[in-house]
């Protein structure tokens, strides 16, 4: 188990006794087959609901833990309907499409385990009545829709390497006049321009990218063995290609890891950082990896690159060359349709690269 699942196991255990018994029944029963990420997650939608009930008044028990099975069964189609209009119209955390649909998805199990699958000791379902039955979730993207969001902001041929090649060279005279962004830049660019590119020539997710240890990486072989999911939703090290050209970025920081980032033996994160009065370095966060992508995306005239859009970049060129389930190998994509996304973003960079050689041309 990786270090995000062991934090996920360990917030898990703390958040279930919080629930009412009969979900912590139902998160037992899923544990075997679902990642403990997996069911935070569902214990999350779930605290979000059980807050609803209490606040609209629709239980009169004070804690969550208290609200009784009964309050579930007696729920109408009003009433979930009014929880999905909370959800999208909230004005402290307005939620996605994504995020209503995953939540609604998150009580449909429930729900469905109680009636269907849970008995009392009658043998009788736990749930009479399931109202999430009738919810229907709809499909909150298509391949084309998230392809045409994605048009124009990922980096495309020649992008790639001077992206690259700006973090490792040019990002300092950008910030000439300003001491600590220089200091900064010293200390860290080998480190930075080697997670960009290993990130744009493998397409790594950034949860891939920070938990990868330096045992992990396979230089001679050009493989990196990351976690991901398998069909049960359940963990396993993965071999990953990177392409040749990551291999010098990740040599030169290598050579640096050790002595620049003070990196004590027991620490085997491959990427390490120095936080302000630590002496010794230690693993990157993802909120680091994020905010250190943003801030030469800024500078470099991208400001709309992430990590996520840089994975999109490689998985659009690497499509190019190869076909949707080689594709969708490379990425750790569960389903081929997720991967269509860049069947209609090369159609459009194809596109885009004749017209741009018709005007070289001319």
């Amino acid at each position: 188990m990786n270090l995000q699942k062991i934090k996920d196991r360990e917030q898990l255990d703390k958040r279930v006794p919080s629930m009412p018994w009969y979900v912590e029944k139902f998160i037992n029963y899923k544990l075997p087959d679902l990642s403990p990420s997996s069911l935070l997650e569902y214990v999350r939608d779930y605290e979000t609901f059980f807050n609803w009930l209490m606040r609209e008044g629709l239980t009169t028990a004070e804690k969550m833990t208290d609200i009784p099975i009964e309050v579930l069964e007696k729920l109408k189609m009003d009433e979930i309907d009014s929880f999905r209009m909370e959800l999208s119209t909230r004005r402290e955390h307005a939620n996605t499409r994504t995020t209503i649909s995953r939540k609604l998805s998150s009580l449909r199990s429930l729900f469905h385990y109680l009636s269907q699958i849970a008995e009392d000791d009658d043998f009788y379902p736990l749930l009479k009545r399931n109202v999430m039955a009738k919810v229907s979730i709809k499909r909150t993207h298509k391949p084309k829709d998230t392809a045409a969001k994605l048009e124009g902001k990922l980096l495309q041929e020649e992008e790639i390497t001077e992206f690259i090649a700006y973090i490792n060279e040019h990002y300092a005279t950008d910030v000439a006049d300003n001491k600590q962004a220089l200091y900064a830049h010293e200390l860290n660019h080998t480190r930075d321009a080697c997670i960009v590119s290993l990130v744009l020539n493998s397409g790594l997710r950034v949860s891939e990218l920070v938990n990868l240890n330096l045992d992990d990486l396979d230089l001679k072989k050009k493989l990196l063995y990351v976690y991901r999911k398998g069909s049960n939703d359940d963990t396993f090290k993965t071999p990953v290609f990177f392409r040749h050209d990551a291999l010098t970025n990740l040599e030169s920081y290598l050579q640096q890891r050790e002595v620049r980032y003070h990196a004590p033996k027991r620490e085997k994160a491959l990427f390490l950082a120095l936080a302000n009065g630590k002496k010794e370095g230690s693993r990157m966060t993802k909120r680091a990896v994020q905010e250190m992508v943003i801030k030469y995306a800024k500078r470099f005239g991208k400001p709309y690159l992430s990590v996520h859009k840089l994975r999109h970049s490689f998985a659009t060129d690497y499509y190019l060359s190869n076909d949707l389930y080689k594709t969708q190998e490379q990425l750790g994509h569960a389903s081929p349709e997720t991967t269509q996304i860049y069947a209609h973003l090369t159609d459009k960079t194809m596109e885009e690269a004749i017209d741009k050689r018709r005007s070289q041309e001319s």
